[in-house]
């Protein structure tokens, strides 16, 4: 019986955790500060217009993936690359997002990086 119990305990401990994944990073991005709306604006328009790879979610792919960016001095982003890709399409799911992204104008260039995190979410 007490077996059981804690059974179901660790099962209802799980599925909390996947219901409130995370879908923005818990530190603060530097490219934010130049994004109009700062970081949670940022990330409120990155999961409107992310879509979930279609092989992603068929492999229950999930994860970070980090895009690296150049953002020049009058807020153009150039020179988009993966540096962790998780698979599946992500990637470059990652990359197409970024690239939408409009910055302000920092005033000097800086090298950053954007992570982009995939979780499948849970239908209830």
């Amino acid at each position: 019986m007490l077996k059981n119990i804690l059974l179901l305990l660790c099962f209802c401990f799980v599925c909390s955790y996947v219901v409130q994944a995370q879908t923005k990073p818990a530190k603060v991005i530097p490219a934010a500060e130049h994004y109009e709306g700062g970081q949670d604006s940022m990330y409120a328009f990155i999961n409107r217009n992310l879509k979930y790879p279609m092989m992603a979610k068929r492999n229950r792919i999930e994860g970070e993936c980090i895009v690296k960016l150049k953002l020049d001095a009058d807020g153009r982003a150039t020179e988009h690359a993966a540096v962790k890709n998780i698979g599946g399409g992500c990637g470059e799911e990652a990359i197409r997002v970024v690239k939408m992204l409009k910055f302000k104008a920092p005033g000097y260039s800086m090298q950053t990086s954007i992570p982009v995190i995939f979780n499948i979410k849970s239908t209830k």
